[in-house]
């Protein structure tokens, strides 16, 4: 059966993107940093808490409440609700879904915010109960957490493909560069390619500068109607195409590839722009692996062209194919769920001329994609936004 034509997402804008500085560790609950990054959209659009009729939540650690019970908290009365519980793909998915709503007429102003706390064993607690999967097949024999899973995917990926940890190394060198920019990024400090290499062993052939560090923090932005931000004088972003694919390729024995490959040739026909006019790309960085998987399947090169890709290209806001802006989460840190919008709503900032670290010349038009929910040897869930500036 044919798929049916998608709906174009004309006339709705992504406006007003938020950041709640990270830190490390945290005593504050997930609902102070969602809470903040509400506060920090009214403030950024300058409009009332009641303006607001539709929201999307994304957090790991809102536990016990849902989004219903997050909205009692934050005194919302709402047409339109959504919790997005898909990690790092939340961001696009949040966008696309909130900008339906809207288009539909359920919501006017939808909230999309996602935010995490950080305590001392929050992250080690989140992952021993991350999924049914984790306690019944991974944790009984020993094999827990995001480290152990993706040193799996890259140890496949690099056998299959030929990469290198110099190749891996150069995502994370010039992502750094990236972050000394940005203001809410953790890590400050350069990072070498020697430095890289040099790092301690985490779990072969991962080692520290592979890893994200965990952290608390939140992120947002803000979805409606073109004409209704115009008003408000917001500048934004456009949606030009977009994915959402669950569980793809789900009889590869190792995942070496994801949802966006089921997608690519229809996303850019229905962006009607190409790889070549994209003038940044922000992909779902836990691990380098994850973001050459995403540089390939987008179309951007073939399948297990990333490493020799990457190689030949300067990856910094000011090089030619500037990737993670912020410097990803592998420098600014993994707030979470958050860690799933940090490049959209850089994104947003850099196609309207607003980067709070070093801007990208001329940014007129993005992906940014996301991946999540990882289990052993896969993760299901893939997301991606093709946009444009629009407004202000």
């Amino acid at each position: 059966m044919a798929e049916p034509a998608p709906l174009s997402y004309e006339g709705v804008a992504a406006v007003a993107p938020v950041s709640v500085p990270y830190e490390r560790y945290s005593s504050k609950s997930a609902h102070w940093w969602l809470l903040k990054a509400l506060r920090g959209l009214t403030e950024a659009a300058r409009i009332r808490p009641d303006q607001i009729d539709g929201l999307a939540v994304s957090s790991f650690s809102l536990h016990p409440d849902t989004a219903v019970g997050f909205a009692q908290h934050a005194g919302l009365e709402l047409r339109w609700l959504e919790q997005i519980p898909s990690g790092g793909a939340s961001g696009p998915m949040a966008l696309t879904r909130a900008a339906r709503a809207v288009q539909a007429g359920d919501a006017g102003i939808v909230a999309c915010i996602a935010g995490d706390t950080n305590h001392i064993h929050s992250f080690r607690r989140m992952t021993a109960g991350f999924s049914r999967f984790s306690l019944d097949a991974a944790y009984p024999y020993g094999a827990g957490g995001p480290n152990a899973y993706f040193a799996l995917l890259t140890a496949h990926y690099m056998r299959r493909f030929g990469a290198t940890r110099e190749d891996f190394g150069h995502i994370a060198v010039c992502q750094r560069q990236n972050a000394l920019s940005y203001p809410f990024a953790l890590m400050k400090s350069p990072l070498s390619l020697e430095q890289y290499l040099g790092a301690r062993a985490i779990a072969e052939p991962l080692a520290l500068f592979d890893c994200v560090m965990p952290c608390s923090g939140g992120e947002g932005f803000l979805v409606m109607r073109e004409d209704v931000a115009d008003g408000l004088d917001l500048g934004g972003a456009r949606i030009l195409a977009a994915i959402e694919r669950h569980n793809a390729f789900a009889d590869d024995p190792i995942q070496f590839r994801g949802g966006w490959a089921r997608d690519r040739e229809s996303f850019w026909h229905r962006a009607g722009v190409s790889p070549e006019d994209i003038d940044f790309l922000q992909t779902y960085d836990d691990y380098p692996v994850i973001s050459m998987m995403q540089i390939e399947d987008l179309g951007f090169c073939r399948k297990g062209e990333a490493a020799e890709f990457v190689r030949c290209r300067d990856l910094t806001n000011s090089g030619q194919f500037p990737h993670n802006t912020t410097g990803g989460q592998l420098s600014t840190g993994q707030a979470g769920a958050a860690g799933g919008y940090l490049g959209l709503v850089d994104a947003i900032r850099q196609l309207t001329g607003a980067s709070l670290g070093r801007q990208v010349p001329e940014a007129r038009t993005a992906v940014v994609s996301g991946f999540g929910i990882v289990n052993f040897d896969r993760g299901v869930c893939a997301s991606a936004v093709a946009l444009s500036g629009c407004g202000g």
